[in-house]
């Protein structure tokens, strides 16, 4: 049996990023790697067979390519992970591993290949429709009258003050769309963030998006916000050094 791992453009992987994207039907973080050429991506064969991609990025600088992130075999031979994982380490020259627990085959690999793992971020998906309301607070589109230090779109008045913005990241794959929002100071643990979530949840929806988020691993009030607004954890962002044999 002939294994071999070559680099590739991002045209000769495409057909595996898309059976690894429906594969899983998660927003994936990692793929806007792809549109701004952040990644080197790399194809597998078996006895000239393609079987499957792998990518790496530079996680502390984008000009490194240290680090897998993606590694995707077709199921009909995904009993050969662990002769390609290896082969792929080798040829990538890759130090760390990358990983979204809800993604089952890297996660392994990493779980097998990797040491001092840690989870960096929380990730979430949709799971209900919440009615909150908070008394008086109106949630619209930014206008060019509102005197933002920052480019969200979206805001939350109250009194004639905005109190709190947001806004959705499409940058992922389709059809997810990521919600971030930040609440003032002085208008903090008044249940503005949640209902900001909230509201933006339906943003997405209307644009035909599915909503999603994540927050850092210690980010408590984070975590709690977006769970009140109707998200779960649906995995962790995991990262390890790889084992050299």
């Amino acid at each position: 049996m002939e294994l071999q791992i070559y680099q590739a453009s991002g045209d000769e992987i495409q057909p595996f990023r898309v059976l690894f994207l429906q594969e899983n039907n998660f927003q994936f973080v990692c793929n806007k790697c792809h549109q701004y050429g952040w990644a080197d991506t790399y194809l597998f064969t078996i006895n000239g067979i393609r079987v499957g991609y792998g990518s790496v990025w530079g996680t502390d600088r984008r000009e490194d390519r240290d680090t897998i992130f993606e590694f995707y075999v077709i199921p009909p031979f995904r009993g050969f992970a662990n002769l390609l994982f290896p082969q792929f380490c080798s040829v990538s020259g890759a130090t760390f591993i990358e990983s979204q627990s809800n993604d089952g085959l890297l996660s392994s690999m990493l779980y097998e290949y990797a040491q001092t793992i840690n989870a960096e971020a929380i990730l979430f998906d949709d799971y209900i429709t919440t009615d909150l309301m908070v008394e008086d607070v109106i949630f619209r589109k930014r206008n060019t009258n509102d005197g933002m230090d920052d480019d969200s779109p979206y805001v939350l008045e109250l009194s004639n003050d905005i109190v709190a913005s947001g806004g959705l990241m499409l940058n992922y794959n389709m059809p997810f769309a990521d919600i971030y929002m930040q609440v003032n100071e002085p208008f903090r643990r008044q249940g503005l963030g949640s209902f900001m979530v909230q509201e933006l949840k339906k943003e997405a929806y209307r644009m035909g998006r599915v909503p999603a988020a994540r927050c850092s691993i210690s980010n408590r009030i984070s975590k709690a916000t977006l769970v009140k607004a109707g998200l779960r954890v649906c995995g962790f962002r995991l990262k390890g050094t790889i084992v050299t044999t």
